[in-house]
């Protein structure tokens, strides 16, 4: 869903500076589920604006208002008004993991392979 702004002014994002946007919204997301703010790519392909996290992650523990932390990549101001489309949100199910050290990792195809080895 769409996140929008809760400013009670326009609000001026200058180019290559970021700046927290308010929503005006605060959740209360049960155990097992987090929400990734995400950019709205009209906004980053027509503006150059786009979220500076991608995904910025809301946990299930937080309670404050939920921020979008935009930056502007274009060389032109933006400004933001109230109700403004500037993100979305989706809600994701998360598995908690415990860390365990070893001595030693099971064997993959891969291997150590890093960026560029997926075999393409």
């Amino acid at each position: 869903m769409d996140l929008c702004a809760a400013v009670d002014d326009e609000l001026t994002i200058l180019p290559g500076a970021t700046t927290a946007v308010p929503t005006g919204i605060a959740v209360a997301l049960p155990a097992g589920l987090e929400g990734q703010v995400r950019p709205r790519s009209g906004l980053a392909r027509e503006r150059g604006v786009t979220v500076l996290n991608a995904p910025g992650t809301i946990d299930s523990d937080y309670r404050g208002e939920i921020e979008v932390l935009l930056i502007n990549h274009s060389n032109v101001v933006y400004r933001v008004r109230r109700g403004d489309r500037i993100a979305q949100i989706v809600f994701n199910r998360v598995e908690r993991a415990e860390w365990r050290p070893v001595a030693e990792l099971p064997s993959s195809e891969r291997a150590e392979g890093g960026f560029g080895h997926t075999g393409r």
